[in-house]
């Protein structure tokens, strides 16, 4: 299967069915186990969730020459932007990931660790991101693709913003509003939608401690972000009103994630570090889009923040 960039997949049609066979390149295979022990008491617990088919052993991972693999029934659906839902679908999504929450951290109380008494979340600095912006601006320099060229331009607008908005910088590391164990890559490449309806949750290799407020707010900007750079604040409010309907958040809670997130963002150049520190190509073209939304959401400051909270 094309789609999907951290593991590899296969489609296995067999006289048992069709399934989906996943090579685990993304996560050691300790915690490939581990989570995907949670999943099965996940989808036990009415998250819609696919479990993965033991081996004949019972692992839920089987592996051959330090290679690893999991194998899934086949989930029908399909994967939909999320700007191509409608209104319904929209909020039933931002409630999915609200029971999400609530189960993981139920489900985490056997089979996870115990999580923190309180949650930090560090703020890079301005010199931080400047440094790395001007790092990446030497490695285009000595590269010269078109990619480069491209690299160039981007990098060097940040570096105008990060000088322009650096008193909107979080100055606290504790971030505000409830955390616990969650998805953690919550977005539309992870869902898939058969008959109108969320017919499975996918990818749980992420699953982490962090603040549930975030992963809000990082979810909303990457199912609802549109091709042309912009994000659908339409959307992005119904999502939230999904998720509050199940988890209560304040006002307070999400403003603070938003300018966080934002601020990160900001600071990120997790693509370029792929491109150019691993050698690992397949990202480019989110840095591009990345920062094209990075741009119109530091011009739309204000109408972002509103949206969530509206």
């Amino acid at each position: 299967m094309t789609e999907g960039l951290m593991n590899r997949n296969w489609r296995v049609s067999t006289a048992r069915g069709d399934f989906a066979l996943k090579q685990i390149l993304d996560v050691s295979l300790p915690l490939a186990r581990r989570n995907l022990a949670v999943v099965a008491a996940l989808a036990k617990a009415g998250v819609p969730a696919a479990t993965a088919t033991p081996t004949m052993a019972g692992e839920f991972v089987f592996e051959t020459d330090d290679r690893g693999y999991a194998l899934f029934p086949w989930v029908e659906g399909e994967h939909i932007a999320g700007t191509d839902l409608t209104e319904e679908q929209v909020y039933a999504l931002g409630a999915v990931l609200g029971r999400i929450h609530g189960a993981l951290n139920e489900v985490g109380q056997e089979l996870l660790p115990v999580k923190p008494a309180g949650l930090t979340a560090s703020v890079a600095s301005l010199e931080k991101a400047r440094s790395e912006a001007e790092r990446f601006l030497a490695l285009a320099a000595a590269d010269g693709s078109g990619f480069a060229r491209e690299v160039t331009g981007f990098v060097q607008q940040r570096l105008v913003l990060l000088d322009k908005y650096a008193g909107q910088r979080p100055t606290s590391d504790k971030p505000l509003g409830p955390f616990g164990w969650r998805h953690g890559d919550f977005q539309h490449l992870n869902v898939k939608w058969h008959e109108g309806r969320i017919s499975a949750v996918l990818d749980w290799d992420r699953i982490r401690v962090g603040s549930f407020v975030e992963e809000v707010a990082r979810s909303a900007t990457l199912l609802f972000g549109r091709e042309q750079g912009d994000l659908d604040l339409a959307r992005v409010t119904v999502f939230v009103h999904g998720y509050r309907s199940v988890r209560p958040l304040t006002d307070e809670d999400l403003t603070d994630a938003v300018l966080r997130l934002w601020w990160k963002r900001m600071c990120d150049y997790w693509h370029l570090e792929f491109h150019y520190d691993r050698g690992d190509h397949s990202c480019d073209h989110l840095f591009l889009s990345a920062s094209l939304f990075l741009e119109w959401w530091t011009s739309h400051f204000d109408e972002v923040q509103a949206a969530f909270v509206a």
